[in-house]
């Protein structure tokens, strides 16, 4: 059955991949991120496909900004029933040194902008007793990161978040699930390769168990198939894709 997917940070990277997975399925696909442009060009990508898409710029850590992109979505595509929250921003900083400006913009976008996108779309999935919910995380939040304090809080917040909405959502039929990657061979990983933050990615690759980063269609496929009918006893969990690095 088709549904109306809305996937943030879908410009580039795991949102992108996570976009072009759903409308394979033959998904209705709302693009959001606050790169618009690069929303746009992902959604005209598969509208020349043959994929019904929208994008639109939003910033997901404020909630007019969320409230209004959905309203664009609802008017162009129809209710949401399927939201993915892939939007998210990282830093590196020691933990000494982490100003109180930059700890809220960390979790004002990963977890705070995460709340805001479900609890926004969460009325369209109760009024059809149907959704789909899938969070990313990160690994960070279960093994913990140097340097990295701010971003590991918020994404471990996104974990907790979802098990307590798959409680309070399933008498609904709503399902929220979350996936925390691994190393993934992302624009943003790329550039914290090149700032020298995690690394080259082969030294990365190396400490990965099967021997390579996960790429961004790894991530899309686990999290097409948390979107599925066949999901529907799958709920509250946290899926790791991560090449076996955080067993």
């Amino acid at each position: 059955m088709n549904r109306v997917a809305v996937v943030t940070g879908a410009a580039s990277g795991m949102g992108r991949a996570v976009s072009r997975q759903l409308a394979e399925r033959g998904h209705k696909v709302a693009l959001l991120d606050i790169d618009g442009a690069g929303a746009r060009r992902a959604a005209e990508q598969l509208r020349a496909s043959g994929a019904d898409a929208f994008a639109d710029e939003v910033d997901v850590s404020e909630r007019a900004s969320v409230d209004a992109s959905l309203g664009k979505v609802r008017q162009a595509l129809g209710p949401v029933e399927i939201m993915v929250t892939s939007a998210g921003i990282e830093g590196f900083v020691a933990f000494t040194e982490i100003t109180p400006a930059a700890w809220d913009r960390i979790l004002a976008v990963n977890l705070t902008g995460t709340f805001h996108c479900v609890q926004a779309a969460v009325p369209d999935m109760i009024g059809a007793n149907w959704g789909r919910v899938v969070t990313i995380s990160s690994s960070s939040a279960q093994s913990g990161t140097r340097r990295m304090a701010h971003y590991v809080a918020s994404k471990g917040g996104v974990i907790s978040l979802t098990k307590a909405l798959a409680l309070e959502l399933s008498p609904h039929g709503i399902t929220v699930n979350c996936i925390p990657p691994g190393s993934i061979d992302t624009p943003m990983a790329q550039r914290a390769s090149a700032a020298g933050n995690i690394g080259s990615m082969d030294a990365v690759a190396k400490r990965i168990p099967v021997g390579r980063m996960g790429t961004p269609e790894d991530v899309a496929a686990a999290c097409a198939f948390l979107c599925s009918e066949e999901a529907g006893y799958i709920t509250g969990q946290v899926i790791g894709v991560n090449g076996g690095g955080y067993l």
